[in-house]
């Protein structure tokens, strides 16, 4: 009898959107499947991961997560995510079910693409690509230009390329999509969320399935047992960058295809213990606008408090909560990851957020 093959989930999304939210949601009501995670985190500082420990389920134990800070996973897959995933399937007792959160920065494609490979496509499947969407960030109109203005430059000059690296890695991961998540939909009336997905089906083709969720309570059953198979139709959800690359190879133009993050810069931030973390959020939030933070997680120590305390911002929007008691031995100090555009003036960033505890 032939082996079935193990169900995979890849789950994307723009920074912020809510990926690891959902996935802990999901840990909590697996239904006693057993599931191992491969996280990938843009920048060194692996908050997921430790977010995700701390959830209390079953399935929250540093065996069944393994964690991928050294680069993003779609640039990095023959290096980092194959080897992997190989001592995964080589296990005594294997997982029901792999879910793999990517960086909020990745392409999907490439990651999707790599479960054709000879030692994987025979044991394991892509289930479904999962991509979750901050449904008050596309409100507001965070991945789009002024389309108007675009068009007229277009119309004046065809040759200009007016796509932003954020709207292109939007799009990107809206295109290799099974099942799209309008998270944080509670923000929106029905109108604001009707125009989410009108602005979503305007810049793909094909037409995945769309789900609301609010503070990424989606049931497991929905997001678990797509069984699309997605690495049977990878040709038909190609990246922005696959496309120019065949675009130029008609012409006759040798082109190295490949996908960066230079547009994207990220550091790590040791801070000392704040007594007020109220108001070093109200101080934060004038520092994200200021300096256009696109992300800024970490964990805080709150002096006198037994728990950790978790940060997560999204633009202005901040959320903190505690979630689990310090370890005993463990470094109590507060520790966050600051990504945002390339062109930022890091050392005036840094001390601004420094000035902010």
């Amino acid at each position: 009898m032939l082996q079935q093959k193990i169900p995979a989930t890849v789950i994307t999304g723009f920074l912020g959107a809510g990926k690891t939210t959902i996935i802990r949601n999901m840990l909590m009501n697996a239904g006693g499947k057993k599931i191992a995670l491969i996280i990938n985190e843009f920048g060194d500082l692996g908050v997921d991961g430790e977010v995700l420990k701390g959830c209390g389920a079953e399935n929250c134990t540093e065996d069944d997560i393994i964690e991928l800070t050294n680069g993003c996973i779609c640039c990095t897959v023959a290096d980092d995510f194959v080897p992997t995933m190989q001592r995964l399937l080589e296990r005594d007792v294997k997982p029901d079910h792999i879910v793999i959160e990517t960086s909020g920065l990745a392409l999907p494609q490439p990651l999707v693409a790599a479960f054709n490979w000879p030692d994987i496509r025979t044991r394991v499947t892509v289930d479904g690509v999962i991509t979750v969407v901050d449904s008050a960030a596309v409100a507001a109109g965070r991945f789009a230009d002024d389309h108007d203005k675009v068009d007229a430059l277009r119309a004046a000059d065809e040759s200009l390329d007016h796509e932003s690296p954020i709207e292109e890695l939007f799009e990107d991961q809206l295109t290799c999509a099974d099942l799209i998540v309008l998270n944080k939909a509670d923000l929106l009336d029905a109108q604001g969320i009707e125009r989410v997905r009108d602005e979503i089906f305007s810049r793909i083709a094909r037409k995945p399935t769309m789900v609301q969720a609010k503070n990424g309570q989606v049931p497991s059953m929905v997001l678990l047992g797509i069984g699309a198979g997605t690495e049977t139709d990878i040709e038909n959800r190609k990246s922005h960058h696959e496309l120019e690359h065949e675009a130029l190879h008609e012409n006759g133009v040798e082109h190295e295809h490949h996908h960066d993050h230079d547009e994207f810069e990220s550091f790590a931030l040791n801070l000392g213990s704040i007594s007020d973390p109220s108001g070093f959020v109200d101080r934060l939030k004038p520092v994200i606008e200021a300096h256009d933070v696109l992300r800024l997680k970490g964990f805080v120590d709150v002096p006198g408090k037994p728990m950790r305390l978790v940060i997560q911002a999204v633009g202005s929007r901040i959320d903190t909560y505690f979630d689990r008691p310090w370890a005993s031995g463990e470094k109590r100090e507060t520790r966050l990851v600051v990504i945002g555009l390339h062109d930022w003036d890091f050392g005036a960033v840094v001390e601004a957020v420094q000035a902010a505890a």
